[in-house]
């Protein structure tokens, strides 16, 4: 399978509720995550985290797909063409 690299960011809205289930998911996949930086962004009541992923697509969209299902968690992702 061809590898691709990308950014993934994910705002957490509920970190309270969603954060343990979020880190689980990322270290499910801590195969395809390169780099990963987190913000608890407390005036506005979120958390923010950037991850750099290499990863199939089929590896990353499982991963921001698992994500994106969680209540409270939204997800966006730019992935490089080849």
């Amino acid at each position: 399978m061809e590898r691709r690299i990308g950014v993934v960011g994910i705002v957490i809205k509920d970190r309270e509720n969603v954060a343990q289930l979020v880190n689980e998911i990322l270290s499910a996949y801590g195969t395809v995550i390169v780099g990963r930086m987190g913000i608890p962004y407390r005036q506005r009541g979120v958390a923010v985290i950037a991850l750099i992923v290499d990863g199939s697509l089929d590896e990353i969209g499982a991963l921001t797909g698992k994500l994106g299902s969680l209540a409270g968690v939204k997800v966006k992702t730019a992935i490089t063409q080849a």
